[in-house]
């Protein structure tokens, strides 16, 4: 297994300090704070421990205070409700004595019923796109020095924008974009851990559709951003060592807060979670 992705594991497997109480480590990925999938992915991963025999299909997130990239996080988990079918956990992610974070998430039994979905975007495959660290080092001539360690770092999943677009110098276009992504190596077979990897990496870029009509970009530095919220929905079985293609929209910007969404779908078209989420969007 590739060092970046075996750390990743690490970087979500949290330590158990006490019942219901986990700690999991901050890492520098070139972000102003603590890059929110980190604390989504953990939390998810600290709720999960504390439930048998039944997978996570939902969870609800506040982002309460910026975190700090120096200091590890803790994690309190609420036993709420363990039902007959359902199953509710609360985590609070703590650091300075403070929460940082706070998340809902539910657990569910399998089940069998009525199925549909809507139709997987149009888009070519992930084979010859670029991904996002050779997208970075193509434009690492333009780029400010503070944005280097964010280009460079040595992504354990890899991103392949189907159209991208220039880091520095975009044009306005519609509010929508795919991205292929997947883990850089096989990962190993427990469906837990992939749903809190890909909570992990539904952080990344979907804040930013948001700003493709006003032709601007994070990495301009023209930009202050914030999550605030963010919600998620695990439809169906999916691995995160296998493509997926991340379709997101954003419908609406207003009152310095931008709205996006987005849907995950396997090659074969069938869609396997869906995201949602509002951040503060204010210019500099």
């Amino acid at each position: 297994m590739r060092k970046a992705t075996q750390d990743l594991l690490n970087h979500l497997t949290l330590e158990r300090l006490a019942e219901n109480l986990y700690r999991g480590g901050s890492r520098d990925i070139g972000s102003p704070s603590v890059y929110g999938g980190q604390v989504l992915g953990q939390a998810l991963y600290a709720a999960s421990q504390t439930v048998e025999d039944r997978e996570a299909h939902s969870l609800h997130a506040y982002f309460l205070r910026p975190g700090d990239k120096t200091l590890p996080v803790d994690y309190e988990v609420d036993r709420i409700r363990d039902g007959g079918s359902y199953t509710t956990r609360r985590v609070v992610a703590i650091q300075h004595g403070k929460p940082i974070f706070n998340m809902a998430a539910s657990f569910k039994t399998g089940e069998e019923g009525l199925e549909h979905q809507c139709e997987m975007p149009e888009v070519p495959g992930p084979e010859g796109l670029p991904n996002m660290t050779e997208l970075g080092k193509q434009a690492l001539a333009d780029i400010p020095d503070k944005l280097e360690r964010f280009l460079q770092w040595q992504r354990p999943i890899e991103f392949r924008p189907v159209k991208p677009g220039h880091l520095l110098h975009p044009e306005p276009e519609p509010p929508s974009r795919e991205i292929w992504i997947k883990a850089e190596r096989s990962l190993p077979d427990d469906p837990a851990m992939h749903k809190v990897i890909l909570a992990y990496t539904s952080d990344y870029s979907l804040l930013g559709t948001a700003l493709l009509p006003h032709g601007l970009t994070f990495t301009q530095g023209k930009i202050r951003a914030a999550s605030l919220d963010h919600a998620m929905w695990f439809h169906r079985d999916f691995r995160m060592d296998e493509w997926l293609l991340y379709s997101m929209d954003s419908p609406n910007m207003a009152h310095g807060r931008g709205f996006s969404r987005g849907m995950f779908f396997t090659r074969e078209g069938r869609l396997v979670a869906s995201v949602a989420q509002e951040g503060m969007i204010r210019r500099l």
